[in-house]
């Protein structure tokens, strides 16, 4: 969730850096526990902006050498550094360029032993049909051998309080538009996965696009956006109930694979970034465990990865703290499963040779 819309997603919840940074100083960093398993990052992003602040490589490599072994990083679009020139299919190869160039750095290995961005995932338009083949032929040849994918945004909801939030405007249930499809299915011929995010009123459509295309990769982003302020505040029971039945549906898709995290974002209604000191890794597993515990169950630890969608839930907590609670609601795991959970399964989604 990463557009530039104004709001409290954009305003208050993000401060800004300097406030933020004290702001997440009055919670100390947690020994981290398991120090030695290795973690692949699967989700994160770069940008520099004045609406969002600067998060750029210093500043993610201050979060993962918190005592967490992250051997590797993925990066997911945000719309940063889009070309100002040329044809407007063609502005977001810009950004896959400009991540290239902080992969490049961090490869070279002056920047610690992390490999960031190791796999790069950008944008494209898929509304173009098949001629978004050419954007994606373009950003292959800039990605450096990491281009892996696209995501294309289509959060949408009829409700103003939560389309403020949303990543790009779109029109409801834009996955069963032809004209989309006919460039989705552009991606599998060349290798290219897609990463879905929406609301969680919107998981019949990420369902039968799944079934729809049973021979693309679809890595389904934040436990598919269960929201709790505006229309859906009080209703987390409710949301829940129907959110297990869907999930389990699309987990029938083989060709689906989990993200778990992405889930302290405002949206999502904890209101962690209200609160006058950030949460502790127990407060986060409290809230959140059902969630995870259930996209386990149905998708299976060899089909699960655990992300941490900085700097986008840096509003709500640490990194260092985050990935504390994703160890502890792994802990009834096997060694064989949490190696699935915290770099496998990334490793394999995203073809990496590393972790």
């Amino acid at each position: 969730m990463t557009g530039d819309a104004k709001g409290e997603y954009r305003g208050l919840a993000y401060r800004n850096d300097a406030d933020l940074a004290a702001w997440l100083a009055k919670r100390p960093r947690e020994t981290a526990t398991e120090p030695d398993l290795p973690i692949i990052d699967p989700h994160h992003h770069f940008w520099d902006t004045p609406q969002r602040g600067r998060y750029l490589l210093p500043e993610l490599l201050d979060d993962i050498s918190g005592g967490h072994n992250i051997v590797a990083t993925v990066f997911l679009e945000c719309r940063s550094m889009y070309r100002k020139d040329g044809p407007p299919e063609m502005m977001p190869v810009g950004e896959v360029e400009f991540v290239n160039g902080i992969a490049a750095m961090s490869a070279s290995g002056g920047y610690g032993p992390y490999r960031v961005a190791e796999a790069i995932i950008g944008h494209a338009d898929l509304t173009l049909g098949a001629r978004v083949r050419e954007v994606l032929e373009a950003e292959i040849r800039v990605g450096g051998g990491r281009f892996r994918g696209i995501r294309h945004g289509v959060s949408w909801d009829s409700n103003d309080a939560i389309q403020k939030f949303a990543t790009r405007v779109v029109p409801p249930h834009l996955v069963r538009d032809p004209k989309f499809r006919e460039g989705f299915a552009q991606l599998a011929p060349l290798g290219l996965s897609f990463e879905s995010w929406q609301y969680h009123p919107q998981l019949p459509d990420a369902i039968d696009l799944a079934r729809a295309f049973p021979d693309t990769t679809i890595i389904f982003d934040h436990f598919g956006g269960p929201l709790a302020i505006g229309p859906y505040e009080g209703k987390q029971a409710e949301t829940f109930a129907q959110w297990k039945k869907d999930v389990t549906e699309l987990a029938r898709c083989k060709n689906v694979v989990a993200k778990l995290g992405g889930i302290n974002m405002p949206v999502n209604g904890y209101g962690w970034h209200r609160n006058p000191t950030p949460p502790t890794s127990d407060q986060l597993v409290a809230a959140t465990r059902d969630y995870h515990l259930h996209s386990i169950d149905q998708f299976g630890p060899s089909r699960c990865m655990f992300e941490s969608n900085f700097p986008v839930d840096r509003i709500s907590c640490s990194y260092n703290v985050l990935w504390n609670a994703f160890k502890k609601i792994a802990a009834p795991f096997t060694a064989d499963e949490k190696a699935d959970l915290f770099h496998r399964t990334a490793a394999r989604a995203y073809r990496l040779n590393v972790g």
